[in-house]
């Protein structure tokens, strides 16, 4: 397909969830995107917010001068700390901003540098994700990427998780784009085993069985109070989507890292409905439809990772470990 350019009315007539990636190396570059879409977006009276590094704020604030005020900011990096965060903020922008009839536009840079290999691929699949996250959406988004500072991998995957680039206000089509069911299954979470020190409970069908090794487990590593009591609610949510009506049980296991604790769940067999690799993103309440236990189980969580086969579903979750007042 041939490169087009951005009209006012974005690519194309279609008001409903459009993504582009853009890969720059310049400040230069930056703005040759940032500003037209800007000024489109706010002479057509579309909401715009703009969350990327407070340096490319700044270029972009001087650049619209007196047209800067209409825009919203966001730093980046506080927009949404973790994947499942950063949905929920992109649909609370949505829901406190869209008018009837109306598009949003957002500039959505995200944070690579400093992420481990696990939260690097999390956000690959979260940026595949959204394809489907925010369908329907009147939301046109640009994902930039700074070519001077995030990882080769993080740029090649730009095209994979994007159907489209926008350099300047050309648009052109990935030719690698991947549909996001089969993206996010080709970048799977970690696939660890527990420890030999990991401390075992026998299979279970029972809640309150699974709420009881959680507690214990949290109180032997230090967790006191209300920090006890999320850890538990975010084990129970987790194992609430593994056990069903159908009598299958689930077996658990818990170790501790260093200012952590990780709890594992393990349920052997096909479920009735297989977990996607995206459940769990959107908040309860979302017109896309979230899954209200695991949303608040990963929000409890530092990472929260499903592996789902067809032999076994395995869910993995990492919670804080003790403060310093509570390890005294």
């Amino acid at each position: 397909m041939p490169a087009e350019h951005a009209g006012p009315d974005g690519p194309g007539t279609a008001r409903g969830f459009v993504h582009h990636a853009c890969l720059y190396g310049s400040d230069a570059e930056f703005l040759a995107m940032a500003v037209p879409f800007v000024r489109a977006g706010l002479a057509e009276g579309e909401p715009v917010l703009a969350a990327t590094t407070p340096a490319n704020i700044e270029l972009l604030r001087a650049a619209l001068g007196d047209g800067a005020h209409a825009l919203d900011t966001a730093e980046t990096a506080y927009f949404g700390r973790r994947p499942v965060e950063r949905v929920s903020a992109f649909l609370r922008y949505h829901d406190r901003r869209a008018r009837p009839g109306g598009r949003l536009r957002m500039i959505a840079e995200p944070v690579w540098s400093g992420r481990s290999a696990r939260q690097t691929a999390e956000w690959k699949r979260m940026e595949s994700g959204l394809n489907l996250l925010l369908a329907g959406l009147p939301l046109w988004m640009i994902c930039p990427y700074d070519t001077r500072t995030v990882p080769p991998d993080v740029a090649e995957a730009a095209c994979a998780t994007h159907p489209a680039r926008l350099d300047g206000e050309r648009v052109t089509p990935c030719a690698g784009y991947r549909d996001p069911a089969h993206y996010t299954a080709s970048v799977p979470p970690p696939d660890l085993p527990p420890p030999p020190s990991a401390a075992l409970a026998p299979a279970t069908a029972s809640l309150p069985a699974v709420r009881r090794f959680a507690r214990a487990r949290g109180a032997a590593a230090g967790l006191t109070g209300e920090r006890l009591a999320l850890a538990v609610l975010a084990v129970h949510e987790a194992a609430g989507h593994l056990l069903a009506a159908d009598g299958a049980h689930v077996t658990l296991s818990a170790w501790e890292e260093p200012g952590a604790l990780v709890y594992d769940l393990w349920r052997p067999g096909p479920l009735n409905a297989p977990v996607p690799a995206l459940a769990g993103y959107t908040p309860p309440g979302a017109a896309q439809g979230g899954e209200d236990g695991l949303w608040l189980a990963r929000r409890l969580s530092e990472f929260l990772d499903v592996r789902s086969g067809d032999d076994a579903t395995r869910i993995t979750l990492r919670v804080a470990g003790p403060t310093d007042a509570e390890a005294l």
